[in-house]
């Protein structure tokens, strides 16, 4: 994350290929780790994700980008019965035919998502979390970072403004410039968030932060929530 560079205005206006482009490097960086996997480590618990498996979280995501692929969007998709019935779909699939149907999604749903005005960008953003959600239950170091971590600040940064969330800024340690995230309209002072970028991912998605470093004020954590956790 050396001079990853984020600029502070980036939510002002959206960037149509950036959704692609944090889908394209985590796939060149998650797939080649799935590979590697044995069949056990597919059916680890995954914490941010109660009662789902690592390979539940991969066959949801390859679910949801079959979905966009193919643009079936039925009342109530990405509802939780739906995601469990996605899920069951894929029961007697292999680990790796899981894993091929991620990487194919992963890599064409991009210009899919660019053309969707906007409305398809946070499912991006949601599976590059759910990526490190893999990772963590994995044991790999690097969960929420990685090389996708500025891509997935800035499309933070665009989809918090966009959804009118509370303002905020923040200074990151692993960054040459400051944040913006939601609505700076005025009408509520801008809290302020000084720490690094993978805790501030943690805190707008609803995971642990650990023992993570950060100082927060004028907002309470669970505020920052875009995923209504």
């Amino acid at each position: 994350m050396d001079g990853m560079t984020t600029p502070a205005d980036v939510h002002d206006v959206r960037d149509p290929e950036l959704p692609g482009r944090l889908l394209a490097v985590e796939r060149d960086e998650l797939v080649p780790l799935l590979r590697g996997r044995a069949d056990a480590d597919f059916a680890l618990p995954v914490a941010a994700c109660p009662g789902w498996t690592v390979r539940d979280v991969l066959a949801h995501c390859a679910a949801a980008f079959t979905r966009v692929r193919e643009r079936r969007f039925e009342e109530g998709v990405f509802s939780p019965e739906a995601n469990d019935r996605d899920i069951a779909e894929r029961a007697e699939w292999s680990d790796q035919r899981v894993v091929d149907e991620l990487e194919r999604g992963m890599t064409e749903a991009g210009p899919l998502i660019a053309g969707a005005g906007g409305a398809l960008d946070a499912l991006a953003l949601g599976e590059w979390v759910h990526a490190g959600d893999v990772r963590e239950a994995l044991g790999e170091p690097g969960a929420y970072a990685g090389a996708g971590l500025p891509y997935a600040l800035t499309l933070l940064a665009q989809v918090t403004g966009r959804r009118g969330h509370l303002p905020l800024h923040a200074d990151l340690d692993d960054a040459d410039e400051p944040l913006r995230l939601g609505d700076f309209s005025g009408e509520r002072p801008p809290a302020r968030y000084i720490g690094d970028g993978p805790t501030l991912v943690r805190l707008y998605t609803g995971r642990p932060v650990h023992a993570a470093a950060y100082e927060l004020a004028g907002v309470e954590a669970q505020e920052l929530n875009i995923f209504g956790g």
